[in-house]
């Protein structure tokens, strides 16, 4: 069965004004980014990626064009729905891995999932199970500020992957993190995607994401600068 598209999208343009001055982030894109799969957009500083990440992600809106979501034309969509939207379908890893600060390790994981809606056993369950796969099994109980800055990260992706959603956006996920934890944060991601089907979209200058992308978009100046194209293949340490 052919798949299906979870990200469209057509002629997307946005622009920034700041103080009467107007910056053209993102130029006329056009991508579409299917189910099940594991891409990088990748490209230097300045380029757009952050901003095409929080387009995708529904956390801003585009100035032109049109975004559709699991084929769904999202400028029909109200700010409660993308709210929805992005609360059921989307998890988010950010760099800054505004994680909650009077949480636990465990009760952050287990914050997406209450919002869902989710039973407690099940959350619960679901978040233990994965803070165990990435190494934090013994520091489920501590608090942001008592874990270190890899452990920290590795929280945030607990949380976005803990209860399975379609897409997983994720902006630098391994720029903290040491060789070893990072290659146990990429195999989990790969397993989810290749066993679950959830559909990963990262930007990243990481040789040890890059290498695990099936696609890789390039981006210069707010434009696609290379065919949309298989990634090559490379070989990385177990």
């Amino acid at each position: 069965m052919a798949n299906t598209s979870v990200i469209r999208l057509e002629q997307v343009g946005k622009v920034f004004e700041q103080k009467k001055q107007r910056f053209q982030a993102l130029k006329q894109i056009d991508l579409t980014v299917e189910s099940s799969e594991f891409v990088v957009i990748a490209g230097p500083s300045g380029s757009g990626k952050t901003t095409l990440l929080n387009l995708i992600g529904l956390l801003d809106q585009p100035s032109s064009g049109k975004l559709f979501f699991n084929g769904r034309d999202l400028s029909q969509c109200s700010s409660t729905e993308l709210a929805q939207l992005r609360r059921d379908q989307i998890g988010f890893v950010f760099q800054a891995y505004n994680l909650m600060p009077v949480l636990t390790a465990l009760e952050n994981t287990e914050m997406v999932m209450e919002f869902r809606g989710m039973a407690a056993d099940k959350r619960r369950a679901a978040a233990r199970k994965t803070l165990t796969a990435l190494g934090l099994g013994e520091l489920m109980d501590r608090y942001p500020d008592q874990l270190s800055g890899g452990q920290q990260q590795r929280v945030a992706v607990a949380r976005a992957v803990a209860g399975e959603p379609m897409l997983v956006i994720a902006d630098e996920p391994t720029a903290n993190l040491d060789s070893r934890t990072a290659e146990s944060l990429m195999d989990l991601m790969s397993q989810l995607n290749r066993e679950h089907g959830i559909t990963f979209i990262f930007s990243s200058h990481d040789p040890r994401v890059i290498s695990r992308a099936k696609r890789v978009i390039s981006l210069c100046d707010g434009s696609i600068v290379s065919p949309v194209s298989q990634a090559v293949e490379f070989s990385h340490a177990v």
